[in-house]
């Protein structure tokens, strides 16, 4: 079965990602062994689509994908064991001490 997103298969986790902010998941996050000019370059494209109004709900777009990623994922992500939690009070142990 194939997936569309408007006109664009998406056939990758990273093409649902971009498809869904619209820009590439390396112009935020960076690329293995990029150098000083490379980045500044990243860092200048990204601020200049952030101030894009076109852009404006990237942030909180941003920020939901991840909310829904963690929400689906979290035991597989970072294997959470739920801890129990204590039914009633604790009684001091320390009946007669000295006031």
């Amino acid at each position: 079965m194939r997936t569309y997103i408007g006109h664009q298969q998406a056939v990758s986790v990273e093409d649902f990602v971009e498809l869904a902010l619209g820009t590439p998941v390396e112009l935020w996050l960076g690329a293995e062994g990029e150098t000083e000019e490379e980045r500044a370059a990243r860092l200048d494209a990204a601020r200049d689509i952030l101030a894009d109004p076109e852009y404006s709900n990237l942030p909180d777009d941003v920020a939901r994908i991840a909310a829904e990623v963690i929400e689906a994922h979290a035991p597989d992500l970072f294997n959470v064991v739920p801890l129990a939690r204590p039914t009633g009070r604790r009684r001091s142990s320390r009946k007669g001490a000295a006031a």
